[in-house]
């Protein structure tokens, strides 16, 4: 069985659609993320993208964007059809460290196709799809989920914990929350500190992780092996060394509105590599600026940008005042 990579810290970056583009993992890594994870991708679209760009003597990546900076470097499929998945996790393989599945999307049009947290439910799917992953390639395999689809079977992540490490998955991400909460609420940090206590491989603990304080405080309480940073590294990519730096000496550097819009127009630089939507990088500028000083004021204005040439410009005015 192949093993984990290397991380070079216990901090990962969460797999976010429309959010961790490959411009933002790259900042992210810089920054100090142990791990980055593209965004969600369905193994359905990933089959007929690739009949698509082989037709054209290109592959897979063409379609899911990534850089050599950015390893280790994990793609998070989702989806329950397993003769789509077998064939996509081969065609993944030769360019990615890690396959993550997603057990843990709360978005209705994904656990409609009884996908994502919905799969929470279905433990013999549940486990013919672990089962076919860990034995269609040599790359390990990782799992995210939710701890529940509602209140009333919150608790459905033990028994999918334990079918994972029967059939081979070696990484467990916990978000712990319901599919039905979605993102309200408060993360019940609780339940990844039960998972560690039940479980014999490495747990990553996510949600509500939002400043170096409250990193320590989950690692501390949990004894989660990692954790992932999702909402808490929008617009913020400093995050990671902050953590870092807390974790190692307890104090970690501050940044201002002047640093982030600096950090953001690197995240534009990047972007022109990319094929990534104009809408994608003007709310990625709105997220750089939350929480700043000066920071409303300036997303007015950069909500009535056109154009990468119109926001670029906004950003540089506002940098050399």
């Amino acid at each position: 069985m192949a093993q984990l990579p290397n991380f070079t810290s216990k901090v990962f970056l969460a797999p976010m659609a429309g959010v961790s583009d490959p411009a933002l993992r790259i900042m992210c890594k810089k920054m100090g993320a142990g791990l980055v994870v593209t965004e969600l991708t369905s193994v359905n679209a990933i089959v007929a993208k690739h009949e698509q760009l082989e037709s054209q003597s290109k592959n897979i990546t063409e379609f899911i964007e990534f850089s050599e900076k950015e390893r280790p470097l994990s793609v998070q499929l989702f989806g329950s059809d397993i003769t789509a998945l077998e064939k996509a996790a081969k065609i993944v393989e030769p360019h990615f460290d890690m396959i993550d599945y997603n057990m843990g999307c709360p978005a209705p049009h994904i656990t409609k196709q009884m996908a994502g947290g919905a799969l929470l439910q279905n433990a013999d799917l549940t486990r013919e799809i672990f089962r076919t992953l860990v034995n269609t390639v040599k790359k390990p395999i990782s799992l995210k989920m939710r701890i529940g689809v509602s209140e009333e079977n919150k608790s459905l992540f033990l028994n999918i914990s334990k079918i994972a490490e029967q059939e081979g998955i070696q990484m467990i991400t916990l978000h712990p929350r319901t599919v039905s909460q979605g993102y309200s609420g408060h993360a019940d940090w609780d339940m990844i500190k039960k998972l560690k206590e039940n479980s014999s491989v490495p747990i990553v603990g996510n949600g509500d992780i939002t400043s170096p304080e409250i990193a320590k405080k989950v690692l501390d309480y949990t004894g989660c092996d990692y954790i992932m940073i999702g909402r808490g590294a929008m617009g913020n990519p400093f995050i990671f060394e902050q953590i870092k730096d807390y974790l190692k000496c307890g104090s970690y550097k501050q940044y201002n509105l002047t640093d982030r819009l600096g950090a953001f127009l690197t995240y534009m630089e990047l972007t022109s590599k990319y094929n990534i939507r104009f809408a994608n990088i003007k709310q990625q500028a709105i997220r750089f600026t939350k929480g700043t000083v000066g920071g409303s004021q300036l997303r007015n204005r950069l909500s009535t940008a056109k154009n990468t040439e119109e926001l670029k410009e906004l950003l540089v005015q506002k940098v050399t005042v």
